[in-house]
């Protein structure tokens, strides 16, 4: 019970901190965010449009929004032992989104570019006018960086969710097991 109750304080405190890092206002980098990724994100995009969990959850009942998935993906060790079996860790996203895994870091390879492009053109049938929403999981910048090269890319309405999945289940809304759009 004691141990218990400690972990709920501590989830209060970071919480709390949370809070106020956001209350005292994130600036947005000029650039993209190199790590830590996992830190308290700006309240803004410049380019993009930020949704709370409420008008993230109409947009996708609306049904006219592609819902793009970012959270990385961690490769399988190099060093396993011999005959170790690897299981990866399933993704539980918003229903209907893609993934596009390891997208939101700073610096990305030619052929991860080329990868998030395609996944971007694959949910808009190829047409920059069509709206995105970018996510992650909650103050993670691995979200804002793809929004932000999203509107680099020439997307018009892109839409940044900085709750992210997190967000998402807090609220009850579906998730389901998500697998990431594959490589050429």
């Amino acid at each position: 019970m004691i141990v218990r109750g400690r972990a709920i304080v501590a989830a209060l405190t970071l919480c709390a901190s949370l809070a106020q890092a956001q209350a005292q206002g994130v600036p947005e980098p000029e650039g993209l965010r190199g790590p830590p990724y996992r830190a308290a994100v700006p309240a803004t995009l410049s380019g993009a449009t930020v949704v709370d969990d409420d008008a993230a959850y109409k947009l996708w009942q609306e049904g006219e929004v592609a819902f793009i998935d970012v959270l990385p993906r961690a490769p399988k060790p190099e060093n396993l032992p011999k005959n170790t079996i690897w299981r990866e860790k399933p993704r539980q996203s918003i229903p209907g989104a893609i993934w596009l895994p390891n997208t939101g870091y700073e610096q990305i390879a030619e052929e991860t570019t080329r990868y998030l492009r395609r996944g971007l053109e694959q949910a808009t049938a190829g047409d920059p006018a069509h709206p995105v929403l970018i996510f992650c999981l909650m103050d993670c910048w691995m979200s804002w960086n793809v929004a932000k090269r999203a509107i680099e890319m020439g997307y018009e309405t892109v839409y940044w969710y900085p709750d992210g999945t997190d967000g998402w289940d807090m609220e009850d809304h579906p998730l389901e097991r998500l697998d990431p759009l594959p490589q050429d």
